[in-house]
């Protein structure tokens, strides 16, 4: 008899408290609830998710495994070892795993198990915010974070900017929310007055706000205030 294939599925997580029937397919939630182990980073935002996808009445037999930050790469063999030959899935905090996320390395140990890795569609912030930005989404690059050091980040901002100006390249950023602030400042005192911003914020959620202008334009303003607030920072010079 032929051995049944293990699978590693990839479930996108809502970007935030947006409603689950909006932004999750019925396929991904069937998924979802025919699964009984899951990789995450946090017990209690995993939990949280998967009561809204239909899983309330069946946590007790769901098991979680933890990947995150503080995970060492010889721990992530084990990971699968710990699960026997059940099929897993990777729920990131927010949005889809394995980009700007440590399941990447989970990701990587399937493959090197020769387990069948299967994305779903679902949010992801990096994609809606360029999809929305208006600018050039056939040529661009993730960045991920900019340095925390003011001096490093100032000096990254305007690498980036003539990256951008040279490959006609958009330049995509994150940042900690508590630190967007800083960012929107630092890209205002940093980029050119004709380079093209986009902050995107809130995505998929009520409280949904996006606006691209050149930075002549955000200079006119107060900038806005966005502490706290899941954002995606996009610019083209």
């Amino acid at each position: 008899m032929k051995t049944k294939e293990r699978r590693l599925y990839l479930i996108p997580s809502t970007l935030g408290d947006s409603p689950v029937v909006q932004v999750i397919p019925a396929g991904n939630l069937e998924i979802i609830q025919s699964l009984s182990h899951f990789v995450v980073e946090e017990e209690r935002t995993a939990r949280r998710f998967l009561i809204r996808c239909g899983l309330k009445n069946n946590l007790d037999s769901v098991r979680f495994y933890f990947l995150n930050e503080h995970t060492k790469d010889q721990e992530i063999p084990v990971l699968f070892s710990d699960s026997y030959d059940a099929d897993l899935g990777l729920i990131s905090e927010a949005g889809v795993p394995a980009v700007a996320d440590p399941g990447a390395k989970l990701v990587e140990e399937a493959f090197r198990l020769n387990i069948h890795v299967i994305p779903l569609v679902g949010p992801s912030s990096i994609i809606l915010a360029l999809m929305a930005s208006g600018l050039n989404g056939q040529c661009f690059a993730f960045n991920g974070y900019l340095p925390v050091k003011s001096y490093e980040r100032n000096n990254k901002i305007r690498y980036f900017e003539k990256r951008s100006e040279v490959e006609k390249q958009s330049q995509i950023f994150i940042e900690a929310p508590y630190r967007n602030n800083q960012l929107i400042e630092a890209l205002l005192e940093n980029c050119k007055p004709g380079t093209r911003l986009c902050i995107a914020a809130n995505l998929t959620l009520s409280e949904e706000w996006i606006r691209t202008k050149p930075i002549r334009d955000w200079r006119l303003q107060p900038p806005p205030d966005l502490k706290r607030q899941p954002a995606v920072f996009i610019f083209m010079a």
